[in-house]
Parts: structure tokens; C-alpha cells; sequence
């Protein structure tokens, strides 16, 4: 049940009414990309209406009876029992569950090794810095729901799409620290050799959004991730900062008490560790999403596009709130009366002001990451 090192880049910057809501093998033997019986190339299929209904869809898929997704460990944002909703309502396909613990780059790096295979992976769940690197390895489709999601959550093409997120946070074993009140708190000598990021803020998206915080919780801006390098150098020389992958497992063990991860993947630790508490700092909180896209080599391309019909309808979408996630069509089902008002309500509360950095912004910090940051934690 790791949630380790998986995630590379960043989500996609919230359009305003979205910050103040984040406020195995397939088969061989079925088609793979002619949409079953329907006569439909699902591989170039851009919408449902190119199959005509869902109902369509569904017997395209069903008849490719296979599903390789990967990177989606299962205590991630409640991908179990998303993917168990799917397999319930799907039995006809079959789901592989490829790698759960890799990198955004390694999905893309599976489907580069195993492209023209029946193992390749059908669909992605990535950051936004390698979305953006990897968009020749997509293809676009835009789901039902499209209308639904706020523009600055998607690629306008569909090639990639913002689909549930959350605020970067600190959680903390609470039978042995102190709540800290700011993040400077943690350079203090209380914290001597137990603060964790969620693996190299080179590779994963969940320690990019550490140093982004603790840029902009330095007075920094987006522009220029340096105060958030500065601040973790400084963790680094005060004896503070661990080099661990973090699991349910290190914190149970008290390996990693002190750890940096977005505040829905902080919280899933609670079940667990009753003694785990989290920390969305006071003033500038830092947001993002994680994006969804489909394999432009998919094996089971009509499977890969109903996949993505599912996670963004309601159902799934109500299932990211009940990991504490905020899923991206909150704001629509909200008006729609669609949401699961209990779960929305135990949500923590939002900062003061969100900031999430754009397209640029995360390139340039990237770079700068790049050049930077080993010789500043060596």
C-alpha cells in the first residue's frame, strides 16, 4: 500500500470558481481498435457521439474485454475502490493492474517499452509537467461530462484532463510532535531527523508541491521556486530532512513521523495511525490536480475511453470525495444536486488563498529544480 515516488509534475492551475471550491496481459483474441462490432475505429474516437451511444461504447469495450491501467496504487486519492466500482459494474472486462507504485515519467516509459504490445498501458493518471512533456503519447477524447470541467483544468483538445486534487500539506504523528504553527517550525531542533517529502521534487509532483509551498509560505512567489530550495537546504543542514520513500508502512513504524504530501494522501494515514494528524499551513496554500489521458497506442482503446467516461462521472467523481479528494466536477454537481453533501462537508478547510502555478511557471521551476536541488540537500 505504498504511496510513494509515483507522481511527477504538478496539477493543472484552477480557473477562479474551481480554487474557491478547492476554498496483467490484455487478450489477444477481440479487436483492439475497430469498437467491437460497431464498425467504429475506437483508436481515433474523440467522443461518445463517435460511437454513438454509451450503450455502444460499452459493448465496444466489452468485446475487447481487457483494461491495463497503471501507477494507481490503491490507497491513492480511494483508487480501490474506484477501480472495484469499474470491475462491479464491467465484469466482462478484466482490469490489469500494472506497477501501482511508479512515476508519472515511468508510465510513459512503460508505454514507450511496450508500445505495439497487449501490455501496454491503456490509460494515464499524471502530473502536469510530464503531461505537458508527453502529449505525442496521447490521444484526445473529450468525455461526457467535458462542459463540466473548468476550462483551466483541461487541455482543450482533451489530450490530457485535470480530474481530482487537493492542498500540499504537512501531516505529523501528533503523540510526538507539536503542531507546527508555521513552516519555518519545522528547522527547529524538536524536528531533528523527521521530515519527509514525498520522494525528488525532480520526478514527483507531491515534493515539486513541497518546495512550491515553501516558496510561497517564504514570501516567495511562483515565479521563482528558490526561497522553497533555500528552505529545504536549510532543512537539510539543521539535520531535519529525511531521504525516505514514504508508505502507511514508514509511518506506522515511525521511520517518516513527519511528512509533506498532499493533504488527501496525508489523511489516508488516519485508519491506520490514529495518532496522525494533518496541517494545511494558515495564509498561501498551495493546490493541484492530477490529470487523466489515454494511450495514443492503447491495446483496448474503446476500454481506455470508457474508463475515462467512468472516472468523471458522478459516481467516481463523489467516490475521489470520499478519499478527501476534491474531485474536478464538484462546482457542476454541486449546482446539479449530484454530490455527496456529507462527504464535501468533512473536507478540510480551505487556505486563505490558493495559488497553483501555470504552465510556464511549472516549466521554469522544473529547470531551475533540475540545475538546483541535489546540491542543495546533498
Amino acid at each position: 500500500m505504498s504511496l510513494s515516488f509515483r507522481r511527477a509534475g504538478i496539477g493543472i492551475a484552477f480557473a477562479a470558481s474551481a480554487a474557491l471550491i478547492l476554498a496483467g496481459c490484455a487478450s489477444t483474441g477481440a479487436p483492439a481498435a475497430d469498437g467491437g462490432d460497431s464498425g467504429v475505429d475506437a483508436s481515433t474516437a474523440t467522443s461518445l457521439a463517435d460511437f454513438g451511444t454509451l450503450a455502444d461504447l460499452e459493448a465496444a469495450a466489452k468485446a475487447e474485454g481487457q483494461l491495463n491501467v497503471i501507477a494507481l496504487p490503491r490507497d491513492w486519492a480511494n483508487y480501490g475502490e474506484i477501480i472495484d466500482l469499474f470491475k462491479e459494474k464491467y465484469p466482462e472486462i478484466t482490469v490489469n493492474e500494472q506497477s501501482p507504485d511508479i512515476s508519472s515519467a515511468e508510465e510513459i516509459q512503460a508505454a514507450e517499452t511496450n508500445a505495439g504490445l497487449d501490455t501496454a498501458p491503456d490509460v494515464f493518471d499524471l502530473g502536469l509537467t510530464v503531461a505537458l512533456q508527453s502529449t505525442d503519447q496521447f490521444a484526445a477524447y473529450k468525455v461526457e461530462t467535458w462542459d463540466d470541467i473548468p476550462d483551466a483544468l483541461k487541455e482543450s483538445t482533451g489530450l490530457f484532463v485535470g480530474d481530482y486534487g487537493g492542498y500540499m500539506s504537512v501531516g505529523y504523528d501528533s503523540a510526538k510532535y507539536d503542531e507546527p504553527a508555521e513552516i519555518s517550525d519545522l528547522l527547529g531542533a524538536d524536528y531533528k531527523g523527521a521530515v519527509a517529502i514525498n520522494g525528488d521534487p525532480t520526478q514527483a509532483g507531491a515534493a515539486f508541491a513541497a518546495v512550491g509551498l515553501a516558496t510561497v509560505q517564504n514570501d516567495g512567489t511562483l515565479d521563482d521556486f528558490q526561497p522553497g530550495i533555500d528552505f529545504f537546504s536549510e532543512l537539510q543542514k539543521a539535520g531535519n530532512l529525511l531521504k525516505v520513500d514514504v508508505t502507511t508502512g514508514t509511518i506506522t513504524s515511525g521511520e517518516t513521523p513527519v511528512v509533506f504530501d498532499w493533504d488527501y494522501l496525508n489523511a489516508s494515514h488516519q485508519a491506520e495511525n490514529p495518532d496522525w494528524k494533518v496541517k494545511v499551513f494558515d495564509g498561501v496554500g498551495y493546490a493541484g490536480y492530477y490529470n487523466q489521458a489515454i494511450n495514443v497506442d492503447a491495446p483496448n482503446p474503446a476500454a481506455a475511453r470508457l474508463w475515462q467516461e467512468f472516472l468523471y462521472s458522478d459516481e467516481a467523481q463523489n467516490l475521489w470525495l470520499a478519499g478527501g479528494a476534491r474531485p474536478v466536477r464538484m462546482e457542476a454537481m454541486i449546482e446539479a444536486g449530484t454530490i455527496d453533501e456529507a462527504l464535501a462537508a468533512a473536507l478540510p478547510a480551505a487556505p486563505e488563498e490558493t495559488v497553483v502555478p501555470t504552465e510556464e511557471q511549472s516549466t521554469n521551476a522544473g529547470t531551475l529544480l533540475g540545475a538546483e536541488w541535489a546540491a542543495a540537500v546533498q
